[in-house]
C-alpha cells in the first residue's frame, strides 16, 4: 500500500515547506558561526577585592546574553596561598561585566578565569589588592571638664559685698533700738501736751478780753 505525502512536492505548499526547511537548516549554523565557538575573557582587575572581568564572544565581540558558567582561582606569587574556585556573577547594569561575590585579601594574586558555558574561554592576570586603612575613630573632646574650684556659684547664692576701704556700720543692739523708740514716743507726747496748753491759753485770753469790753 502506497502512502501519499501530506504536501506533494509538485504542489505550491510542498515547495514552500522544502524551502523553509532548507533555510532553517542553513540559518542555524550561520548564527552559531557568527559568534564563534569560543568566548573572550579579559581580567580587568579588582574592585574593593572583587575580581572583575569582561566576557564577550570571540569573533564579533558581542556581549553574552545567556548565563555564563565560569570559575575563578587565585594564587599568591609564591604559591603558598590559594583562593577559589569562585563563580562569576553579572555586574548590575552591565552586559559584559562579570565579577566575584567573594573578596580577595590584600596582597598580590595571579588570577585565572575558565569559562565552560556557553563556550570555552580562558583569561588570567596578576592583580594587586591594596590594604584599606580603617575608618578614623570619633574625635575625643579636646577641652577637659571644668574643675570643681572653677565651677560658678549657684544662682540662688549672692556674692559677698565688696569692701570699699571703710568698715560698714554695725547694726545697733536690740536693747538700744528699744530705748530709742521710747525716747521718740516721749518727745512726741511732750510736743502734743505743749500744743494743747498753748491752745487752751489762747482761749482763756480771748474770753478775758471779751469781758473787758
Amino acid at each position: 500500500m502506497r502512502t501519499r505525502p501530506a504536501f506533494p512536492v509538485r504542489s505550491g505548499l510542498g515547495f514552500l515547506f522544502l524551502f523553509l526547511a532548507q533555510a532553517l537548516a542553513v540559518a542555524v549554523p550561520i548564527e552559531a558561526q557568527a559568534h564563534g565557538d569560543t568566548v573572550k575573557v579579559v581580567v580587568t582587575g579588582q574592585r574593593e577585592g572583587h575580581v572583575t572581568t569582561e566576557i564577550t564572544w570571540e569573533n564579533d565581540g558581542d556581549a553574552i546574553d545567556e548565563a555564563v558558567a565560569a570559575t575563578v582561582n587565585s594564587t599568591s606569587p609564591d604559591g603558598s596561598r590559594t583562593m577559589g574556585p569562585w563563580r562569576l556573577v553579572r555586574d548590575a547594569g552591565s552586559r559584559s561585566g562579570w565579577s566575584t561575590a567573594e573578596v580577595l585579601p590584600p596582597g598580590t594574586w595571579k588570577v585565572s578565569v575558565d569559562v565552560g558555558f556557553p563556550s570555552l574561554g580562558h583569561g588570567e592576570k596578576e592583580i594587586a589588592v591594596p590594604v584599606v586603612d580603617p575608618a578614623p575613630s570619633a574625635a575625643t573632646p579636646s577641652a577637659a571638664a571644668p574643675s570643681a574650684s572653677a565651677s560658678p556659684a549657684p544662682s540662688g547664692a549672692s556674692a559677698p559685698p565688696v569692701s570699699s576701704g571703710s568698715p560698714a556700720p554695725a547694726p545697733a543692739p536690740a536693747g538700744e533700738s528699744g530705748g530709742t523708740d521710747r525716747t521718740v514716743w516721749w518727745t512726741t507726747a511732750g510736743v502734743a501736751v505743749i500744743a494743747l496748753a498753748g491752745a487752751g491759753g489762747g482761749v482763756l485770753l480771748r474770753r478775758a478780753r471779751a469781758r473787758k469790753r
